[in-house]
């Protein structure tokens, strides 16, 4: 804690200043209105959805903008995609998701994954030419949050999942919340325990990294502390804004580490978001309807072309990179229905067929699907459907095909990016009366891997992806 002092006044990046001056004044101003921390990572993107229903899927996205207090980087900017639903027994929330244990109207207790930014990359500083990268991780631990008329107190523990740091996090968060309206503001202050293994393996310094201007260190565990203010401004019955920004101020450990520039950090977010379905009622399933959930298989093949505009256009061809096709079941749950247009919630798995490129594996994808129906003019028959899915993609490796398109442009992969899915289907029960294809459906599915044109930090920065056209059945239950 001693650090605060010291590194609130040692941050002196330009663009540190502007976010500081913006990122905490537009809230209050009432322009763009969420705001929080980015270190620890619990407050880091998470944009909880406060005003709406249980059950109620939403997607966004936002900028985000961080000083670097590390020797060679400077200010950085990334788009991050936002998938967040808050639903009885699980929830999204930007970039930390999770399950909800216990919770009553004063107590909670959640498993949590949540996404850690840090990373350490050596560049072309030639102080840093021994450095090995640090790479950013998935920590999950547990959550819990009691709250009452004086405010919320939350602890979360968190460790690596993904063995990077192989450490420990402890955050202990303060907040209170004001609603003025439409609008939402909520100070806090966070207390932030990391353990040595986790300083020292994104700030320390090994015997073989160190040379001439970059001594070796190793250090013990530290506190960190973070200030800020969360905000978020309901623009109409669906559409929300916020932005967010905060201040970092490290531990002695953290701070003298010969790796660090600045004592802080600060840093912001800022974005939309779209809330789905009818936002003003508890029950948005229509009657009969209540625990509908949906199966479905596909299979086909790598496509050449992308999913927008061609696929859709109908240039269906093979690749002609790599022959590697997919299978894939897909589990959904409807979260939303109306006459027109239904919202789920789905879980994909695919297999993927790399043909000796490499070993065969799985890809998981988890998205919300709006599918849109369309009648017969004479009747209210259903006549088809029409969907298109967003969400996120994680592969165990690299698909053969986007090693293949990336490295013809010496660009980089990743295992987790952006998913697409675009489906069209007819009915198939006004044909084969059998009661085990009443209400389901055959089509195409388009099935897309994506970075979001290299702009997203959290999908690796990659631009280019992969796509496979697909046939498709699929029952609703």
């Amino acid at each position: 804690m001693a650090g605060g002092t010291r590194a609130v006044r040692h941050m002196v990046s330009p663009m540190a200043g502007w976010i500081l001056r913006c990122g905490l004044t537009l809230p209050l101003a009432g322009a763009l209105l969420f705001a929080a921390a980015q270190v620890p990572a619990s407050e880091v993107t998470t944009i909880p959805i406060i005003y709406a229903p249980p059950g109620t899927p939403a997607l966004g996205g936002g900028i985000r903008l961080s000083s670097n207090p590390q020797v060679g980087e400077t200010d950085t900017w990334d788009l991050v995609p936002l998938y967040l639903y808050e639903g009885t027994h699980l929830f999204a929330h930007g970039t930390e998701f999770g399950a909800h244990l216990f919770r009553n109207d004063k107590f909670s207790v959640s498993a949590l994954a949540s996404y850690r930014f840090t990373r350490v990359t050596a560049g072309d500083d030639p102080l840093l030419v021994n450095l090995k990268n640090r790479d950013q991780t998935l920590d999950g631990g547990i959550t819990a949050q009691v709250h009452g008329s004086w405010g919320q107190l939350q602890v979360n523990w968190l460790t690596d999942l993904l063995s990077r740091h192989e450490g420990q996090e402890v955050n202990l968060t303060y907040r209170i919340r004001w609603d003025l309206g439409d609008l939402m503001l909520s100070p806090f202050v966070t207390s932030t325990w990391q353990s040595s293994k986790l300083v020292n393996y994104y700030y320390g310094v090994s015997p073989q990294e160190a040379g001439p201007g970059l001594p070796a260190y190793q250090t013990g565990s530290a506190n960190n502390i973070s200030y800020g203010i969360n905000a978020w401004y309901s623009l109409t019955d669906h559409v929300f804004l916020f932005a967010n920004a905060g201040v970092t101020a490290f531990g002695s450990p953290i701070y003298n580490s010969p790796l660090m520039q600045d004592s802080g950090q600060i840093e912001a977010f800022i974005g939309a978001g779209y809330l789905f379905g009818n936002v003003h009622k508890a029950d948005r399933v229509p009657d009969g309807r209540a625990g509908e959930w949906s199966w479905r298989v596909n299979a086909g093949y790598a496509a050449k072309e992308n999913i927008t505009p061609y696929l859709m256009m109908g240039k269906w061809e093979t690749s002609d990179r790599a022959a590697t096709p997919i299978a894939g079941f897909t589990l959904g749950k409807l979260l939303n229905g109306g006459p027109r247009v239904d919202f789920y919630g789905k879980l994909a798995l695919f297999h993927h067929f790399e043909r000796g490129y490499q070993d065969d594996f799985w890809s998981y994808a988890a998205y919300i699907m709006a599918m849109g129906k369309g009648y017969l003019p004479w009747s209210e028959k259903l006549a088809f459907r029409y969907g298109f899915g967003f969400g996120v993609s994680y592969a165990e490796q690299v698909p053969t095909i986007e090693v293949l398109k990336q490295g013809a442009k010496d660009d980089n992969t990743s295992r987790l990016l952006n998913y697409l899915e675009f489906q069209a289907d007819i009915p198939i029960d006004r044909i084969f009366t059998s009661e085990r294809l009443r209400n389901c459906f055959a089509g195409i599915t388009a099935v897309h891997r994506s970075g979001i044109f290299g702009t997203a930090d959290i999908l690796g920065n990659v631009s280019g992806g992969s796509d496979w056209m697909t046939l498709h059945l699929e029952c609703l239950r």
